[in-house]
């Protein structure tokens, strides 16, 4: 299982991001913090696309949720070996290579300590947003109940229906999914099962999805906002997104 042609496509944004870099259990984390009151014991791991930290993209989307009252921390889970962003949208770019120096142990690594670092420092709640790369590592904190909310954005390497069983069986965080219409790691069918599986009251803790006509896997951080139906699947999904935070965080 490796990465589609979308996963390195897209448009970076513009914009100046507002949080800080810091060493959270020994990870280099990009840190958002409300500028207002917010709840100290709650926090949102932003788990990122195959280009990690150093894209723009995700930088101004933890400001954004930050914004919304949640500290969110975004720890590096590629140990400092994202995709560049000189390779956004460089079919040459050698995916299997790369995917390659990525399994799950090594974002693990990253994970973990930060999760253990943040419950020492008093934080009691997680909910994860995961894109792309990072719903596997929002599963796998799901799965162990480290997470109690969970939003994944056009998720890739997810096993399909196994991973939505495991999730279902395992965990008791309310899951929001945003789908879109194409998709190769996410398609319809694969959405389907997920509403199978999880839909109609199945799944006790809460599950919602979103579905974004005219959109393609990487909108919700790497859209092109100049195209209407995709500005209206980011700003939607991520509208979503907060609001389940609200709900279940």
């Amino acid at each position: 299982m490796s990465l589609c042609k979308e996963c390195i496509s897209g448009v970076r944004h513009e914009g100046t991001p507002e949080g800080q870099i810091e060493k959270i259990g020994g990870v280099e984390s990009y840190v958002a913090t409300p500028t207002g009151d917010y709840p100290k014991d709650k926090i949102v791991l932003f788990l990122t696309d195959v280009f990690g930290i150093p894209l723009i993209n995700n930088k101004l989307l933890a400001d954004d949720i930050a914004r919304n009252g949640f500290k969110v921390v975004m720890p590096d889970i590629f140990n400092g070996d994202p995709i560049g962003e000189m390779d956004l949208n460089n079919a040459s770019f050698n995916r299997e290579a790369w995917f390659a120096r990525h399994p799950e142990e090594t974002w693990k690594t990253a994970v973990d300590p930060v999760v253990a670092a943040l419950k020492e420092q008093g934080v009691t709640r997680f909910g994860t947003t995961g894109y792309c790369f990072g719903a596997p590592p929002a599963w796998y904190l799901a799965c162990k109940n480290e997470s109690h909310v969970t939003v994944v954005s056009h998720p890739s390497r997810l096993k399909i229906p196994d991973d939505l069983e495991k999730y279902k069986t395992e965990s008791k965080a309310p899951l929001l999914i945003n789908s879109c219409e194409v998709d190769r790691a996410f398609p319809l069918e694969a959405q389907a099962s997920a509403d199978e599986v999880l839909g109609g009251g199945k799944f006790g803790p809460g599950y919602e999805r979103t579905y974004w006509e005219g959109c393609t896997h990487g909108f919700a951080v790497r859209g092109d906002l100049s195209n209407p139906k995709v500005k209206e699947g980011k700003e939607g999904s991520f509208k979503a997104t907060v609001e389940f935070f609200l709900k279940y965080l």
